[in-house]
């Protein structure tokens, strides 16, 4: 959907879910010699200004990152994570947020590839102009679902894919579910990471279940599901009441790092009582 633009929402709860998950991953995938691709199907530009109007309007970065920002006791794993946007900040004060192409960039080692791939023009430009002239790394104006078809297989046999879309659609449920299993018929030992919003809505309560169905299926390592809720649910059913990390082929450390760091997340991050996480995992 070429009106939505991630600024809004940078760095917010579903963010640090997204970039704790997709971080570990990529460290996990770098202990191996041989190289591997990266694979965004939804890139965005790259990195969000967190003193711009965008950031500003809604300030959703004070609910994610900023709770986590000067605390002194996090686990390890956000510990990494959060050092991570310290660096893209240059050591400095929060006024950035790095986007999941930022993180791959950081982590990724001289040999990966790194592939891109944002439909919104002006996004797409400011991504081009900051990870275009990489080594390795090609970024594309274009539909990252219709993409996956020329990307998998990789040439290593290693790879990595996020889907991470708007889903101000609804069709946007059943492209994210299509994608996955092609992504498994061309490739079934990709790793595959989908971001779901956690909504008041069918679609978004379905979709973790048919992924399930889906890497079942097809996925040798089996798939792990982690959901952070922080939000209670608006009487009209409106509002992100928290979001989902879906793994397909998932790295055997991740659920350990997720069990120690999902109830931190959920002290922190939660704004009601209510707050809880869900962990589940099913091996091959």
């Amino acid at each position: 959907m070429l009106a939505y633009r991630h600024a809004f929402h940078a760095g917010n709860h579903a963010d640090v879910l997204k970039h704790l998950v997709l971080a570990q991953v990529l460290r996990r995938m770098g202990e191996k010699d041989k190289p591997y691709s990266y694979i965004d199907t939804h890139a965005g530009a790259g990195g969000y200004s967190l003193e711009g109007r965008y950031a500003h309007k809604r300030n959703e970065f004070e609910e994610g990152i900023a709770r986590l920002w000067n605390r002194g006791d996090v686990p390890a794993a956000l510990a990494d994570y959060v050092a991570l946007v310290r660096a893209f900040n240059g050591g400095e004060g929060l006024k950035q947020y790095p986007g999941s192409p930022a993180f791959a960039q950081m982590l990724l080692r001289p040999d990966d590839r790194l592939r891109l791939y944002e439909l919104h023009p002006t996004d797409h430009r400011i991504l081009q102009a900051y990870l275009g002239h990489h080594p390795n790394t090609q970024v594309a104006q274009g539909d990252g679902f219709a993409a996956l078809k020329g990307e998998l297989p990789p040439p290593s046999r290693r790879g990595v894919l996020l889907i991470d879309p708007s889903y101000e659609l609804k069709t946007d449920y059943v492209k994210v579910l299509a994608a996955v299993r092609e992504a498994l018929t061309r490739f079934a030992e990709c790793v595959i990471l989908v971001w779901i919003p956690q909504l008041q809505l069918v679609e978004s309560a379905q979709l973790p279940h048919r992924l399930q169905a889906a890497a079942d299926a097809q996925a040798p390592r089996g798939w792990l599901h982690a959901r952070l809720t922080v939000r209670q649910a608006h009487e009209r059913g409106f509002g992100l009441l928290g979001s989902s990390m879906f793994v397909i082929n998932p790295p055997w450390t991740l659920h350990d790092t997720l069990q120690q760091t999902l109830p931190y997340l959920v002290d922190v991050l939660g704004q009601y009582d209510g707050a809880n996480f869900l962990l589940e995992q099913r091996a091959a």
